[in-house]
C-alpha cells in the first residue's frame, strides 16, 4: 500500500503562489488516482482536485483556472500548483490516493483509502 507525505505548505499573502508535493512509497504510484483535499478550521474536507495516472484532470469549481496538478510518476510525486491563492483558500492540504476503476466518485473523500498527514496553506488578506 502505498504512503503519503505532503510538503509545500507555508504563509503566503493574497495574490501569491504555492505548490505543494505529495511524495509517494510504493511501486505501484502510476496506478493510483490521487486527490487533494483542504479543511479549514470548523469545516468539513472539501475536494480540491484530482489527476488520474495519464495526467487527466479534475477540479473544483473554487480553484478552477487558478490550481494545477500535475504528477510525475517517475519521482513518485503528484504537485498542486496554486495560484493566485485567496485567504478562503486557507485550510490543512490534504493528498490522498485512491485505486482505479472505483465505482465512487472521485470527487468524495470516502473513495480515497490512503491520506497524507496534511500540510497548512495560510493566505493572509
Amino acid at each position: 500500500q502505498v504512503q503519503l507525505v505532503e510538503s509545500g505548505g507555508g504563509l503566503v499573502q493574497a495574490g501569491g503562489s504555492l505548490r505543494l508535493a505529495c511524495a509517494a512509497s510504493g511501486r505501484t504510484f502510476s496506478r493510483y488516482i490521487m486527490g487533494w483535499f483542504r479543511q479549514a478550521p470548523g469545516k468539513e474536507r472539501e475536494f480540491v482536485g484530482y489527476i488520474n495516472w495519464s495526467g487527466g484532470t479534475y477540479y473544483a469549481d473554487s480553484v478552477k483556472g487558478r490550481f494545477t496538478m500535475s504528477r510525475d510518476n517517475a519521482k513518485n510525486t503528484v504537485y498542486l500548483q496554486m495560484n493566485t491563492l485567496k485567504p478562503e483558500d486557507t485550510a490543512v492540504y490534504y493528498c490522498a490516493a485512491a485505486a482505479a476503476g472505483h465505482t465512487l466518485s472521485y470527487t468524495l473523500s470516502n473513495t480515497y483509502n490512503t491520506w497524507g498527514q496534511g500540510t497548512q496553506v495560510t493566505v493572509s488578506s
